[in-house]
């Protein structure tokens, strides 16, 4: 996963500068990266816990691949079958965001990801170029402090009369500033092509021809961007939560919110079926949530409450309960009953819950000490602005925009910062590959789509997978982002197939999930409940697999691309 420090990414989507990182030493996550050589090679060095690590040296411009180099941070859990006939070579972790961190995505998963996977894999991933630990990195800013103070609030359209002009305003800043710091015009290497080059590169280190991988969300755009690229050098790709890279590179990102109020009509309807004793939010019909829901958010629009706990202080006012009723769409099995206690304490004054949702420590400046060297938002509005063709639009010209997203979902308010986080970007000849997105692949493409994805609908990952003769599209039938939102032994068991002997599932295929969203489980807890059975689990191994599956829903959390 994206530990929430690192994701959490509700700064205004801006631009970035490059620092000089090799003057930072040491990152907060304890592991000093710096001290690795960046070599042509993977000169794997230990690191955090049962972990690998190595940066390796990638042309930054493939166009010119003699001149400056870039460095890529790599991390892997080596299979313990190694060396043996049952050892089946790595599988590359596709980060999403644009700008998510591999590295603490293995991390935060090594103790899970071979339980579910299987130990015949190495688990690789990596900081894509302009992110996290890989070097050059994108930065915004000088400082951590400048970032932070820069801007505080959460980019909701709505919740002003002049929300779509104040961060119009903040992009114009961003803008400049990214020109500023542009030296030779560095962004333009922080694109999905070269990422996807880069992946290739990693590939052929490990000793490999072909790449095997699973990619999730904008991870998707990177798969299907080197499965256009390099048809021939596939051996397992599964993309996941799939993106319509057509959108994505256009810049419009307007066909994402296709079943995102379909998410939400999930959370009303498994409160009413998990009853009162495990929905807090609990009305007798799904109508009657959705209108409390309203009225809470008519009277929060108009009342903020204050919250103080012992790490940070703030307000639950309309932009922050928007977010966070948004973000937990992205993972509803792991985040509905927690925000179900919200919105119920919220209805009597207190906002604690609701707020710790999306809750970060208070910042404090280690002044005149250099950022540390982790993920921040900075990275994916460099990518994302880099990759999409150019905009330009005033805040007139955003209107008919915006109004059509909303048209979409209510929650058009929150999507339309992308795109409008990029109307000041640095002028680039954007060289990189767009598309077309097809390719006759040397092993079938694996496409897996939610039912009710709050981000990626299923019907991006049917468009995709028309460019790709052979590929078979997956449905999960749950709600959330990405199949990982919800566990379900149906779906990994054809994923763990597809990655032990290639076999796909029949076209037309529906998994099931394991349990209803409101189980009256704790988190990380076993499937069931005294109150209520699994849907799925059947034997013993099942439910081991099930208790692997829910640890990796917890941990590992898809990045927003805001």
């Amino acid at each position: 996963m994206l530990s929430n420090k690192a994701f959490i990414g509700l700064v205004s989507l801006g631009a970035s500068f490059i620092v000089n990182v090799q003057a930072q030493d040491a990152s907060q996550d304890g592991f000093i990266w710096n001290k690795l050589e960046t070599s042509p090679e993977l000169k794997w060095t230990d690191c955090y816990t049962q972990l690998q690590c190595a940066r390796l040296q990638v042309p930054l411009n493939y166009s010119n691949p003699e001149a400056d180099a870039a460095s890529i941070a790599v991390i892997r859990l080596p299979s313990p079958l190694a060396g043996t006939d049952d050892y089946k070579g790595p599988i590359i972790i596709i980060p999403g965001g644009p700008g998510g961190s591999g590295v603490e995505l293995i991390v935060d998963n090594s103790a899970v990801l071979p339980q579910v996977l299987g130990a015949n894999f190495d688990i690789v991933s990596f900081d894509p170029r302009g992110v996290g630990r890989s070097t050059p990195r994108a930065s915004f800013f000088d400082t951590e402090a400048q970032r932070r103070f820069f801007d505080t609030s959460f980019d909701v359209i709505n919740a002003t009369s002049d929300s779509l002009a104040r961060i119009w305003a903040r992009a114009q800043i961003t803008g400049v500033l990214a020109a500023q710091h542009n030296k030779n015009n560095i962004f333009e290497h922080f694109n999905t092509e070269s990422t996807a080059r880069d992946m290739l590169q990693i590939v052929e280190a490990h000793g490999q021809k072909n790449i095997q991988a699973w990619g999730f969300s904008y991870g998707t755009v990177l798969g299907a961007t080197f499965a256009s690229l390099f048809p021939d050098r596939i051996d397992r790709l599964v993309l996941d939560g799939v993106l319509d890279a057509e959108d994505y590179f256009a810049t419009r990102w307007s066909n994402s919110l296709l079943d995102t109020d379909k998410t939400l009509q999930a959370f009303f309807d498994g409160c009413v079926e998990g009853g009162p004793d495990l929905c807090p939010f609990y009305e007798s019909s799904p109508e009657a949530i959705s209108r409390k829901l309203d009225d809470l958010t008519r009277t929060i629009f108009l009342r903020p409450v204050p919250v103080k706990t012992d790490i940070s202080y703030g307000l639950v006012d309309y932009e922050r309960l928007r977010i966070t009723i948004f973000r937990s769409l992205y993972s509803p099995y792991a985040d509905f009953p927690i925000l179900a206690q919200g919105l119920a304490d919220l209805m009597n004054g207190n906002g604690t819950v609701l707020y710790q949702m999306l809750e970060q420590p208070a910042f404090d400046c280690a002044c005149g000490s250099p950022a540390p060297l982790t993920s921040i938002a900075d990275g994916g509005t460099a990518i994302m602005c880099t990759d999409g063709v150019e905009v330009r639009d005033t805040v007139e010209e955003l209107e008919p925009f915006v109004q059509g997203l909303l048209r979409e979902s209510q929650w058009g308010e929150v999507w339309a910062g992308i795109r409008i986080g990029c109307t000041a970007w640095p002028k680039q000849e954007k060289r990189h590959f767009k598309g077309p997105f097809l390719g006759n692949t040397s092993h079938p493409i694996l496409w897996i789509g939610n039912t009710a994805d709050p981000v990626t609908p299923i019907a991006g990952a049917h468009k995709m997978a028309k460019g790709f003769p052979g590929s078979v599209v997956l449905t999960q039938d749950s709600p959330g982002h990405c199949s990982i939102a919800a566990p379900s032994v149906c779906t990994i068991g054809f994923v763990q197939a597809y990655f032990m002997n290639g076999t796909l599932p029949d076209e037309g295929v529906v998994c099931p999930v394991t349990q209803p969203i409101f189980s009256g489980q704790p988190v990380g807890g076993v499937v069931g409940s005294t109150k209520r059975r699994d849907l799925e689990v059947k034997e013993e191994k099942d439910e081991e697999l099930v208790r692997a599956l829910t640890r990796l829903r917890e941990n590992f959390r898809v990045p927003t691309p805001f």
